[in-house]
């Protein structure tokens, strides 16, 4: 940094110029990017180490309970374990997004929750897939797997901010959910295919844009962002975004039964 200048004769020093002053003020905002760039790498790292965990984990149990008949039939028999797991998604996930302070960002708690959560949702996953054609539930990872690594590299990428999108994203969500009341409501009077299909078709495009904005939101360098202490809070946006691309895509594509 550029000091004032000395006197010869009193030692006493001038205040620096506006020249000096901008230039002290540039080289303080470079080392502060470049600290937070470094925070920020760090903080995508960490999110994605745990994020491939997460998936890895999920795929183990989907394919436990598409392959494996014994393993099949006895979830399919006992369905109140899908009810057990549900509870236990649904805790975790109440507990991760309105704790924060307390427990989404207290070591090791907040880990141990998300943990719980991936196992549960996985389960879940495991269970709806059993139901599925074997062929369908393949090809509906497969499908989930491309669209997840075009979204991730087309949102490092593009110019598109994502993140200022957030409203339009909300009316497709009301969009969503009026299509599932209605699908509820229709069940009853008789199976309406085509109502579901568009159904599945709207909740896969709504979390494939959820996956591109949250990709934004932990990369930082759009007009929003997440804290880089919120990793926890990142993964888990991550992982619901894929989980529910993949179910939705199942609901499209896995009709059929073995």
């Amino acid at each position: 940094m550029t000091k004032g200048k000395v006197t010869p004769k009193t030692g006493n020093e001038y205040p620096p110029s506006y020249e000096e002053a901008t230039a002290d003020y540039e080289e303080m905002q470079a080392q502060f990017s470049w600290d937070d760039l470094a925070v920020r790498r760090i903080f995508i790292r960490k999110v994605y180490a745990i994020l491939m965990v997460q998936l890895f984990v999920t795929v183990a149990i989907v394919a436990l309970f598409t392959f494996c008949a014994p393993v099949k039939y006895y979830i399919q028999v006992h369905r109140e374990l899908y009810m057990c797991s549900y509870m236990m998604f649904f805790v975790t996930y109440i507990a991760l997004n309105c704790c924060g302070e307390q427990i989404r960002r207290q070591f090791p708690w907040n880990l141990i929750l998300l943990a719980i959560f991936t196992l549960s949702l996985a389960f879940m996953m495991g269970f709806v897939s059993s139901f599925c054609n074997t062929k369908s539930v393949v090809v509906c990872l497969g499908i989930t797997a491309v669209v997840c690594m075009s979204v991730t590299l087309f949102s490092f990428q593009t110019k598109i901010d994502f993140t200022s999108y957030q409203g339009t994203l909300f009316i497709l969500t009301l969009v969503l959910v009026y299509c599932c009341i209605i699908l509820l409501i229709a069940i009853p009077f008789g199976y309406l295919p085509w109502l579901q299909a568009i159904y599945a078709v709207i909740g896969a495009i709504l979390f494939t844009l959820f996956l591109a904005l949250d990709t934004q939101l932990l990369i930082g360098n759009k007009r929003y962002a997440i804290s880089p202490e919120e990793y926890v809070f990142a993964t888990l946006t991550l992982y619901l975004d894929i989980v529910y691309l993949f179910r939705f895509l199942l609901l499209c594509f896995g009709g059929g039964r073995d």
